[in-house]
């Protein structure tokens, strides 16, 4: 009988969940997304094989999973670093800033776009996670129109287009340590957006 993690199933289920979202983070970092296989998680992330179909009937469904929990995870951090923070200038930077630093480790993985190796149904799943980052970020451009520190502008289109600019294909660039390029993206969008950027010393 397979060892129960936790005080409870649903804690045993939780866990054993975040144990293959870790592995498969890892060894997309190693390999690619590709190349992967489900036994290779099942080992990393000390589960017996079953045990992933239990959770998850294929590797794009573990993908999906991944990409919902670290997006959660990262809306979470995001809205809660946002509390206290009235200007909305200041929001937005903070968006920029944790789009950048806290941008979940999927986005890195080496190997071919994502989007080239997904079945179509598995791509419109994983585009879910758009959702949840669209929302936040329009949310705070509203205040900012409301509040006068940002023009009136089409709120479809300026969403799109900075997400464009934080897009993963766009950021991985410049490599995993992004921070020494987090201020000139900041101050970049914020332009973008009509805000009035003060220079810093």
């Amino acid at each position: 009988m397979p060892k129960i993690i936790g005080a409870t199933l649903r804690e045993h289920r939780e866990q054993v969940r975040c144990l293959l979202f870790g592995a498969l983070s890892e060894l997309m970092k190693e390999q690619g997304f590709d190349a992967v296989t489900l036994s290779q998680v099942a080992a990393r992330a000390g589960v017996g094989r079953t045990a992933v179909y239990n959770h998850f009937p294929d590797k794009e469904a573990l993908l999906v999973g991944l990409v919902m929990h670290e997006t959660n995870s990262w809306a979470t951090a995001l809205e809660a670093a946002l509390v206290g923070v009235d200007d909305p200038v200041e929001q937005l930077r903070t968006y920029v800033h944790a789009q950048l630093v806290l941008k979940p480790d999927y986005y890195y993985a080496p190997g071919e776009d994502l989007r080239q190796l997904i079945s179509a149904q598995t791509l419109v799943q994983v585009r879910g996670h758009v959702v949840i980052v669209e929302r936040i970020l329009r949310g705070v451009l509203e205040r900012g129109i409301a509040a006068g520190a940002f023009p009136v502008q089409d709120l479809d289109v300026t969403v799109r287009l900075v997400l464009s600019c934080l897009s993963n294909r766009v950021v991985s660039t410049v490599g995993h340590d992004r921070s020494h390029i987090v201020p000139e993206v900041e101050a970049f969008v914020l332009r973008a957006v009509g805000a009035e950027v003060h220079a810093t010393v």
